[in-house]
């Protein structure tokens, strides 16, 4: 009898195959006290666990295939450089010397300590990165319990590498990235995880490397037998077992649709984003690191609509000085030749312990609504001030604007304009090009800013409107929260009327309004964007070429007669109508 097992699809697709449960038990972990004639041997113990861990991770990184997407090896690399941190090497020496307890035990309190900071951040994407302490914590505590001297002797490696994977549905608790290049390699169907976000590492790669994958899918392990035939709809996020012949053919006639979709998406790169009345919309990219610039440009985005900054601040105890900061704005333009560059100053917050600048101030109650983004860095200039000077340099080697986050009050944007004037004037004194006429915008993804728009949009040159805050501040729930991210609605009437009225204000100033957050990426609410008035849709590349045909089958008069109707109603039947009439338009 089939039945189905329920989590999030976050790279779309279908896949048919057999199941590879990959058991792995975290290493079990006590404490006992050293003596202190080999306290300094326990430290070196703990050393070289790290050198070895480290071993294993370079080993793991040279077989990166020069053809695989930028992401595989940069996440590598982070793992590699949280183990050079002193987070990792530092802090656990400190508890075996003072607390004279073993390192497995050092290196665990360390790990628990990591994890709540990342937890408490409000940042979807940075919270998801205490992913990475696990695993790289999990890593070092293998080396340390097993305590084999061999670097290749690496239990997930040995067991992943020795296994035939090719057309397999692999499911686990969770994946690292290095088990995503192992598997890579093998022709892995599809993934399938017990934890894990949109924004997890794992979800990144599939979506990368164009395999389906649902993470989430909590106790799927114990559902799930070895070797069973299912199906994975990364589409919606689904996984389907006890399968019968109808089942089969339904989903083979799926996947069948998805090849030949993808063969007509790539028929539309370099194509104009053109509606059937004529009206022309502009399709950029959001990246995270200079290296995503590639996929950029491989989809022929019309340029990249936001660039965020945060990584240069991560896995540091300083701060990223004016130089690194042009280095990699200059990646990016030069990878893009003259494409528009979108640079979010650094969207960081009080919650934040482990980035570079932060020091070690009082721990916010709530970080959500404490200090973060645009407040921090008016708040620590010698942070904020060699990223201004960077982005306004990097202006003079291409078109680039630079945009501030979570903006609330208009004093905020008169302090940042007044820091950019001089900013400006430091550069003439220094003889520095950049472009005198950069444009400075501003992103909406707090309530208060998108009903006073029309104010903001008097004074910056253009707005994004940030869907992935602004419904989470709007209908006070946190999308990440399991007990309630159910609420998290973006056709929630009070979400959709934000998002027109600051389309309307930079409509009314005559400045452009773009949209960056996950609704932007999803074809589901394309119509019913266009039909707000939205002309500006940034979103992941991976998402940019299925948005581009949904654009080209709309009329957007049609659209906006509807969506006009939508949002007066008052009627959750009628409005619930309208939606379908918006999507079926």
């Amino acid at each position: 009898m089939p039945f189905s097992l329920h989590g999030i699809g976050v790279s779309r697709g279908y896949a048919i195959g057999r199941t590879y449960l990959l058991q792995r038990n975290q290493p079990e972990i006590t404490e006992y006290t050293i003596p202190d004639a080999i306290i300094e041997d326990e430290v070196q113990r703990f050393l070289n666990s790290l050198e070895i861990a480290r071993r294993q991770l370079r080993d793991v990184r040279v077989q990166v295939p020069p053809t695989a997407p930028t992401e595989v090896a940069a996440f590598i690399d982070t793992h590699l450089l949280m183990l050079e941190d002193a987070t990792f090497t530092e802090a656990p020496i400190k508890l075996i010397r003072t607390r004279k307890c073993n390192a497995e035990w050092a290196l665990k309190i360390q790990r628990d300590l990591l994890v709540q900071v990342f937890e408490d951040m409000d940042d979807p994407y940075l919270r998801t990165r205490k992913d990475d302490v696990e695993h790289v914590v999990r890593r070092v505590q293998r080396v340390l319990v097993t305590e084999d001297p061999s670097y290749l002797n690496d239990p997930d490696y040995t067991e992943l590498a020795s296994s035939r994977l090719e057309g397999r549905i692999v499911v686990a608790d969770d994946l690292t990235p290095a088990d995503t290049i192992l598997m890579q390699h093998q022709g892995v169907l599809a993934f399938v995880t017990e934890y894990g976000g949109p924004l997890s590492h794992t979800a990144i790669l599939a979506r990368s490397l164009g395999i389906p994958a649902v993470v989430g899918a909590r106790n799927a392990r114990a559902y799930l037998g070895h070797d069973e035939p299912v199906i994975v709809d990364g589409r919606q996020g689904v996984i389907l077992l006890g399968l019968d012949e109808r089942i089969l053919r339904y989903y083979r006639h799926k996947q069948k649709e998805e090849r030949q979709q993808q063969r007509e998406l790539n028929k539309l790169k370099g194509k104009p984003a053109i509606t059937r009345d004529g009206l022309t919309i502009a399709l950029y990219a959001n990246i995270e690191l200079p290296e995503d610039a590639a996929a950029v440009r491989d989809v022929v985005a019309d340029g990249v609509g936001l660039y965020r900054t945060e990584f240069l601040f991560m896995n540091r105890p300083d701060v990223p000085d004016e130089e690194e900061h042009l280095a990699s704005y200059l990646h990016v333009i030069k990878t893009l030749e003259g494409s528009p560059i979108t640079i979010r100053t650094a969207d960081l917050g009080a919650d934040k312990q482990v980035d570079g600048g932060r020091g070690g101030g009082p721990v916010c109650t709530n970080p959500a609504l404490g200090l973060r983004a645009i407040r921090m860095c008016l708040k620590d200039l010698a942070m904020f001030r060699p990223q201004l000077r960077a982005i306004l340099r990097a202006s003079a080697h291409g078109p680039v604007r630079m945009m501030i986050p979570m903006l609330s009050a208009i004093q905020e944007v008169f302090q940042v304009l007044r820091l950019v004037a001089e900013t400006k004037q430091e550069l003439r004194d220094r003889g520095l090009a950049f472009d005198e006429k950069m444009p400075v915008g501003g992103m909406i993804e707090v309530p208060a800013a998108a009903v006073c728009a029309p104010q903001f949009a008097r004074y910056l040159d253009f707005l994004s409107i940030g869907t992935n805050d602004l419904i989470q501040y709007t209908l006070a729930i946190d999308r990440v929260d399991d007990e309630i991210n159910y609420l998290y609605d973006p056709l929630h009437p009070a979400v959709l009327m934000l998002i027109h009225n600051t389309i309307l204000a930079g409509h009314k100033a005559g400045i452009p309004v773009s949209l960056c957050g996950e609704m932007a990426g999803d074809p589901r609410y394309t119509r019913l964007l266009l039909g707000l008035g939205l002309t500006q849709f940034s979103m992941h590349p991976t998402a940019l070429l299925e948005i581009k045909r949904v654009i080209q089958s709309s009329e957007v008069a049609e659209l906006v007669s509807v969506v006009r109707r939508l949002l007066r109603t008052t009627d959750a039947e009628k409005y619930t109508e309208a939606l379908k009439s918006v999507a079926q338009n």
